[in-house]
């Protein structure tokens, strides 16, 4: 194979089993690599979705205003070091963005960017998951072989080693001692048990992993004797147990191996918590969450929508920050109780001074949101067909409103009539924004007849092999 062509598909193939995995373990997600094979190469960039296009300034600021000191540290830093051993970077700290940079001799540098999804438990895994992608790309560009397609295949499916990767790290870096646990494991039995039905219940209840040497220094409500503790990897059984901690502040504990016992002591710091929620859970190190896992699968999403294109346009409004800032938290509110109720529901904020009238059941008096009592009232009229009407002043003015308006050419059948009613009622009223909560989670947005939070669709990459470019013509426009 040509060398040329080779070295293309090695970027490629890497950063496309990058993307896929990303957009399976978070959400739709774009990638892009800024590179220098050796000390003396340009800088060249990969960007086949333009996630760098609103980020020049930063990177000629970086790249650019003192390149001969940028290439000195680096020297520096990988002088008399092995072969293959990747120094980190620093962090470009580009807004909306994560990244992950390193160096070496092998490659002397690589930085890795891709998608900060808003509602993510954490960053870390897929910081790990775009170290891996840099140690990959090392080997398979040095390695001069055409059997590059195994790098591919295994950042598509890199999740639950991102995850394990880091906690590994956290660990290392706090605990003190060499630890006696395998997380890979206890992750794999996590998702086990998750899919695992007890008279046709999903598991609810906390499961933690501590160290054997911090085992004495739990207080426990009792232990089961050392001949009988059920192993870890028997599912079943353990999915039995987690009944005795359901909805309580009991939680099972133990060593990586079996369970010891049931405790209602709080979590030690850095062990490896399952927080089990029926048909999904959390994993935590210590209190921090570090992924969602449903659907057999690790997530990083946190299933709680942030609606950061809402929270712009309220504090785009006329209304003072004060009062877009409190609706917006009651929206929130609102939204997450449907989410966690597994119901959907229509919100209709209206901006304007004089309220549009609604069709349905008009309040007299309106219901003001700032009293606790209302807001709880609210949550509960989400459950009634129809749309809730929300004014500029905080008040609930309606519940079980319908909407209608003209039909519009961007309708989507596929999304059924409370999005599509949606859309419809915004084009034709200003200043009124609608969310629309779908029972399976998802929330819209929508203002003026559009979705605004809608994703992007983006041309795959493997639909099209473009070639790396300086990133001096990236600056002038050079599109990929």
């Amino acid at each position: 194979m040509n060398q040329k062509l080779y070295k293309k598909l090695c970027i490629t193939n890497i950063l496309k089993g990058v993307e896929e995995g990303l957009t399976r373990y978070s959400n739709t997600s774009r990638v892009a690599l800024i590179f220098a094979v050796s000390s003396d190469d340009p800088v060249l960039i990969f960007d086949p979705q333009n996630i760098l296009r609103e980020h020049e300034s930063k990177l000629k600021e970086v790249f650019y205003e003192d390149s001969d000191q940028w290439r000195k540290n680096i020297k520096q830093k990988i002088k008399g070091q092995p072969k293959g051993y990747m120094v980190p970077e620093n962090d470009l700290a580009l807004a909306g963005l994560i990244s992950y940079g390193c160096c070496c001799n092998d490659f002397f540098f690589q930085m890795w960017l891709t998608d900060h999804h808003p509602d993510m438990c954490s960053i870390k895994p897929t910081e790990r998951w775009l170290e891996q992608a840099a140690c990959l790309l090392v080997h398979d560009y040095n390695s001069e072989s055409s059997a590059i397609n195994s790098s591919d295949y295994v950042l598509k499916n890199y999740s639950l080693q991102a995850i394990a990767d880091h906690i590994v790290d956290e660990r290392e870096k706090y605990v003190g001692f060499d630890s006696q646990i395998l997380i890979p494991p206890i992750l794999n039995d996590i998702l086990n048990i998750s899919k695992t039905r007890e008279e046709g219940a999903w598991a609810r209840g906390t499961l933690f992993f501590t160290d054997p040497q911090r085992i004495e220094d739990i207080s426990f409500i009792t232990k089961i004797q050392k001949h009988e503790r059920p192993v870890i990897s028997n599912v079943k059984h353990i999915r039995k147990l987690l009944v005795a901690v359901e909805r309580s502040d009991r939680k099972l504990v133990s060593d990586g191996c079996t369970i010891i016992g049931i405790t209602d002591a709080p979590i030690p710091d850095f062990a490896i918590t399952a927080d089990f929620r029926g048909d999904h859970g959390f994993l935590m190190l210590g209190n921090d969450k570090i992924s969602s896992f449903f659907d057999g699968s690790f997530h990083s999403t946190t299933r709680e929508a942030k609606m950061v294109e809402l929270e712009e346009l309220l504090l785009d409004s006329e209304l003072d920050t004060e009062n877009s800032t409190l609706l917006f938290q009651l929206i929130t509110h609102m939204v997450h109780a449907a989410s966690s109720g597994r119901y959907g529901c229509t919100l209709v904020v209206d901006l304007n001074e004089t309220p549009v009238n609604l069709s349905g059941h008009v309040l007299e008096p309106s219901l003001t949101l700032r009293d606790p009592k209302n807001l709880k009232l609210t949550c509960s009229l989400l459950k009634i067909d129809g749309a809730i009407h929300i004014t500029s002043n905080l008040c609930v003015k309606g519940f079980g409103c319908l909407l209608d308006g003209k039909s519009i050419k961007w309708e989507n059948m596929a999304r059924g009539a409370r999005y599509n009613s949606a859309l419809r009622f915004s084009a034709d009223h200003s200043k009124v924004i609608v969310v629309v909560v779908s029972a399976d989670r998802p929330v819209s947005i929508i203002y003026s007849g559009i979705e605004i939070n809608a994703f992007s669709h983006w041309r795959p990459v493997y639909q099209h092999i473009p070639e790396p470019v300086e990133l001096n013509h990236y600056f002038s426009g050079a599109i990929l």
